[in-house]
């Protein structure tokens, strides 16, 4: 089969794609034939060698995909060949046209989601409804303010908790960015980059403050997002790529909460109840994947390119 493998850390022009032997499935293992493959910051910092955890060399990238089973190992009870399904992770990597994976970790897809959408679910979704629910403690009456709502994240965050019955902010950094974030059913939509957004901020909850924000960039907007809390209200840290100075004073006044993301330290039961979350979101209508860009499996360094500019607009997935 064809896959992508990265033979050293480094820029996007290590990805290459190559010929390797197709994956056999051994007891509780599903393997699944590859219709589409999500691409994720956490891709590109894993492939550069900056992130905390590291793969042995060499290695096939990617965790999220959707397809078809092809095959399953001994001990598979839930799937069967020619099961629609999606994945959240994988132990040979989804940035190839076979991918093995443990039985947990694979999950069925409805029929009416499309592959492309499929694979936009296991880090967008999982992080969205983690951030939100399981660390942020979101719930019905609050007021979140979602940053950088326009990416594959921000749009999951703004359905979950449109559908779980939070007043939504959402911020974009382009009037294509902003419409899309006002379709997905945000309340209020703003420019962060407007010199005065935290203003409007202030304005929209009558000078109270929100009570959760999920943050993409903190080392640009941590500080500023303390300001616009409400009391008791919590910052939750997705993303981060630098250091910032913030004064805890602004903390202090408002008793907030700032509170470190991570997927890794999600538990069994977490995710169990992340993607009961998201079947039935899809199900019901109230999910809906925005997939970006499609890119053929050998633009693999150019989908890690995109995946880190600026104006992130949906998902993008490869296609084998």
């Amino acid at each position: 089969m064809k896959a992508v493998r990265v033979s050293e850390f480094g820029g996007p022009e290590v990805l290459k794609v190559e010929e390797v032997p197709d994956p056999k499935p051994d007891s509780g293992q599903v393997l699944v034939r590859v219709k589409a493959a999500g691409i994720n910051p956490v891709d590109a910092y894993i492939r550069a060698g900056t992130y905390a955890r590291k793969p042995n060399l060499p290695y096939t990238p990617g965790a999220d995909a959707a397809g078809v089973v092809e095959a399953v190992g001994p001990q598979v009870k839930g799937f069967k060949a020619g099961d629609r399904v999606y994945t959240n992770s994988s132990i040979t990597g989804v940035c190839a046209e076979l991918a093995l994976c443990e039985e947990r970790r694979v999950h069925h897809l409805p029929s009416k989601t499309s592959f492309a959408q499929g694979a936009s679910l296991g880090v967008p979704y999982g992080t969205a409804y983690r951030a939100l629910f399981q660390r942020g403690r979101g719930k019905a009456g609050e007021t979140v303010l979602v940053h950088g709502a326009t990416g594959g994240v921000g749009t999951a965050c703004v359905q979950f908790a449109r559908a779980a019955g939070l007043t939504v902010i959402g911020t974009g950094g382009s009037d294509r960015g902003r419409k899309l974030v006002s379709e997905q059913g945000a309340h209020h939509v703003l420019d962060h980059r407007a010199a005065d957004y935290e203003k409007q901020v202030m304005a929209i909850t009558e000078g109270r403050g929100v009570d959760l924000i999920t943050e993409m960039l903190a080392n640009v907007n941590l500080a500023k997002d303390l300001t616009m809390l409400a009391a008791s209200g919590r910052v939750v840290v997705i993303g981060n790529r630098g250091t910032i100075e913030i004064d805890p004073r602004n903390a202090m006044a408002r008793e907030a909460s700032i509170l470190g993301f991570t997927m890794f330290a999600a538990t069994e039961s977490d995710l169990v109840e992340i993607h009961a979350a998201a079947i039935a979101g899809l199900e019901n209508g109230s999910l809906r994947p925005i997939v970006g860009q499609e890119l053929p499996l050998a633009d693999a360094a150019r989908a890690h390119k995109l995946v880190m500019e600026p104006g992130a607009y949906g998902k993008i997935v490869i296609v084998p």
